[in-house]
């Protein structure tokens, strides 16, 4: 039933709002390069001419939906083509941006896993909270919203270093290596986290009683309170972190 109402709630959208955009594919690279050079009004509600924000951001990435245009469209092989070649992008994405960090981070003197947290993370992480704002808007229920990030950060996790670490370790295995990681600081800083992911749960499930209605949205004035705290539980774990890294407080 979940999925018919999802199909029913994607046709209805698609007939009220007569976009296209709504559809998730394109058909040429034609298409593709000249929806990467148009400039697109933020604004979702009606059709503008485009504010000079949008302008600016624009010219920012332009380099990167030129570079992303090449990705073959989604009608080619059904679509296998473009989605092994969008995750190759990716990667390469990824690996420009910790290449990045890490010069950064060695410039200003910053601590390795400081500037993982701080600006890798951040780095990665900020295309997740826009498609998150995305999916609260569009969408009726909140479970793309806050399943898009939990998810996101789940493959990241799961994939980005369990993945690499099995490789790793199988590889020294085989030849009668033994594989070893420096945990650092991660035993701290992890436990941390899932600590602070446990509080933001039971915010969630508050935010569910009839005072508020809702994981999202909600009266202004709970909007703003539930966005603070949210915010000051990242901020208390940049801090904790890092006075652990440069063993100003001591960890386990």
């Amino acid at each position: 039933m979940e999925i018919l109402y999802y199909l029913q709630n994607t046709v209805d959208k698609l007939v009220q709002r007569a976009n296209a955009s709504l559809l998730i594919g394109t058909s040429s690279w034609k298409e593709q390069f000249i929806e990467a050079l148009t400039v697109s009004s933020s604004n979702e509600e009606e059709e503008k001419v485009p504010s000079c924000c949008d302008y600016f951001l624009h010219s920012i990435t332009l380099f990167w939906k030129i570079l992303f245009a090449f990705v073959p469209p989604t009608d080619i092989a059904k679509g296998y083509l473009c989605f092994v070649i969008s995750i190759l992008g990716i990667g390469v994405v990824t690996a420009v941006i910790g290449d990045v960090a890490s010069h950064f981070g060695a410039t200003l003197g910053i601590e390795d896993s400081v500037t993982a947290i701080m600006f890798v993370a951040l780095g990665t992480s900020i295309p997740d909270t826009f498609a998150s704002k995305v999916a609260a808007t569009q969408d009726k229920h909140a479970d793309a919203s806050i399943g898009n990030v939990t998810g996101s950060n789940a493959v990241n996790v799961f994939l980005g270093i369990g993945v690499a670490w099995s490789i790793a370790a199988i590889y020294h295995d085989v030849h009668g290596n033994i594989f070893r990681v420096n945990p650092g600081n991660l035993a701290f800083s992890v436990t941390i986290f899932c600590s602070e992911a446990a509080i933001t749960i039971v915010v969630l499930l508050l935010r569910r009683t009839r005072f508020v209605g809702g994981e999202l949205g909600g009266p202004t004035c709970i909007k703003y309170i539930t966005s603070a705290f949210l915010f000051s539980l990242w901020i208390f774990y940049l801090v904790m972190s890092t006075l652990e890294v440069y063993h100003v407080i001591h960890g386990f």
